[in-house]
C-alpha cells in the first residue's frame, strides 16, 4: 500500500496544497512552525479519521475557515482507492471511500494502516498507563474491527456509569440496581478487550525484543507484560467487589480502562532506571514493533510517518535505525526534518526513490526527486 497523492483545503496552516508522493520516501524540510508536521498529520487523519495530536476538529481547521477537506489517493495491490474527508467542525464530519459515504467513521479504521513516530512519544514510557493503553488501542483497532467496536461500546457504558456515580453523590442516594445494569453491559466488551490485549501482548513482546536489540545493538533485553486485574479474576467479580469504593470515589475504579503495558530493561523498570538514550531507543522500538504487527496482521505495509526524529538521535542510533529500515524493507515512509544536509546524507545511504519538499508558511514546494 502507498499514498500517491494528497490534497488539502483549509487544513491547519494550509489554504490549499497538493502533494505528489513517491512510493518509497517523502521528505518535508523547513524551519519549525512552517507546517511540516501538519502534512504528516493530514496523512494520519486520512487514515484514522482524526488528528494524531488528539485535538478536536475545531483546532484542525485553518484559522478563519469554517471547513476543511482532505483528499488522499492510495494504491493497494494495483487498485486505486480514493479517500475524502469533509469536515465542518461542531456540525458535520463525512468520510468517503471511492465516493461511498461511511455510515460510521469507525468502519474506516484499519483500511489504511498507519504508524506515526513523533517527538512527544517519549510519554509512552515516562508517563502513566493511559498513554500505553492508547498505544494498545490504536494498534488493535487497526487490526481487529471487533476490538474497536467493543472498545467504543465499553467507553460509552463506562461514561454512563461514571455519570451515574456522580449523580448518586449529588443527589445523596444510591441505585444499586442501575449500577448492576451498567456492570452487565461492561462485562462482554470488557472481557473481549482484555482477551485480545493479552493475546496481542504475547506476540508483541517477542517482536519488540527483536526490534530493540537491533536499534540498541543488543546491549539490553527489553520485556513487556500486559498488566490487568482481569488476568486473575473475571470483570463481573471485580465490579461487584468495587461497588462501595466506586460509590465513594464517584468513578469506576476497576476494568480494562485501568490496564497497563509494563516495560522493563534487564528486569528493571524503564520509568525508574532507563537513560535518555535507552528511552529514545525503546520508543522507536515500540513504534516499529507496532508497524511489524500491523504488517503481519493486515498483510500490507502500513504508512510510516517519522516526525523530526533524527534530530533527537545520536549518529549511532540514526545509523542503526537506517539499517533496520533497510533490512526490514519498510514500505512508504514520510519524514520531516529541519536539516536538509542531514536528510540528503540519510537518503544517499538508503539508495531508494524519494521526493523532497521544501515547506514554508503553509506551502510545500517539490524541490527534488530521485
Amino acid at each position: 500500500m502507498h499514498l500517491t497523492q494528497l490534497k488539502l483545503t483549509n487544513f491547519k496552516n494550509y489554504v490549499w496544497q497538493e502533494i505528489a508522493c513517491s512510493p518509497q520516501i517523502n521528505c518535508f524540510l523547513g524551519l519549525n512552525g512552517m507546517g511540516k508536521t501538519n502534512l504528516l498529520d493530514a496523512v494520519y487523519y486520512a487514515c484514522m479519521t482524526r488528528s494524531h495530536t488528539g485535538v478536536t476538529d475545531v483546532h484542525v481547521v485553518r484559522h478563519g475557515a469554517d471547513f476543511f477537506r482532505i483528499e488522499a489517493h492510495f494504491q493497494i495491490e494495483g487498485k486505486s482507492e480514493k479517500v475524502v474527508a469533509k469536515v465542518i467542525p461542531r456540525k458535520s464530519k463525512v468520510f468517503e471511500c471511492n465516493e461511498l459515504v461511511y455510515n460510521k467513521l469507525s468502519d474506516h479504521i484499519g483500511a489504511f494502516p498507519v504508524v506515526m513516530i513523533a517527538p512527544g512519544d517519549t510519554e509512552m514510557v515516562t508517563d502513566g498507563s493511559e498513554v500505553r493503553r492508547r498505544f494498545l488501542d490504536n494498534t488493535l483497532s487497526q487490526i481487529d474491527r471487533s476490538y474497536l467496536n467493543a472498545l467504543l461500546l465499553y467507553n460509552k457504558v463506562l461514561q454512563q456509569r461514571n455519570a451515574a456515580l456522580k449523580q448518586f453523590a449529588e443527589q445523596r442516594q444510591f441505585n444499586a440496581g442501575l449500577l448492576e445494569v451498567y456492570n452487565a453491559q461492561l462485562i462482554a466488551p470488557g472481557t473481549l478487550i482484555a482477551d485480545k490485549r493479552r493475546a496481542f501482548a504475547d506476540t508483541f513482546g517477542e517482536v519488540l525484543q527483536q526490534v530493540y536489540a537491533t536499534i540498541s545493538g543488543g546491549h539490553e533485553v527489553v520485556d513487556s507484560q500486559y498488566e490487568s486485574k482481569l488476568n486473575d479474576r473475571p470483570l463481573a467479580a471485580l465490579l461487584a467487589e468495587a461497588t462501595e469504593k466506586d460509590r465513594l470515589l464517584q468513578r469506576t475504579t476497576v476494568g480494562i480502562h485501568r490496564d497497563d503495558l509494563a516495560l522493563t530493561l534487564d528486569g528493571r523498570s524503564v520509568k525508574q532506571f532507563a537513560s535518555q538514550g535507552q528511552l529514545k531507543s525503546l520508543v522507536l522500538a515500540l513504534k516499529l514493533a507496532q508497524y511489524e504487527m500491523l504488517r503481519r496482521e493486515k498483510n500490507m505495509r502500513p504508512l510510516l510517518l517519522l516526525d523530526d526524529i533524527f534530530d533527537k538521535l545520536d549518529k549511532n542510533r540514526v545509523q542503526q535505525l537506517l539499517e533496520l529500515l533497510l533490512q526490514q524493507s519498510f514500505g512508504q515512509i514520510f519524514i520531516t526534518d529541519t536539516d536538509e544536509q542531514r536528510v540528503r546524507e540519510i537518503l544517499s545511504k538508503l539508495d531508494t526513490p524519494f521526493h523532497l519538499y521544501h515547506v514554508e508558511a503553509g506551502v510545500a514546494t517539490l524541490a527534488h526527486t530521485a
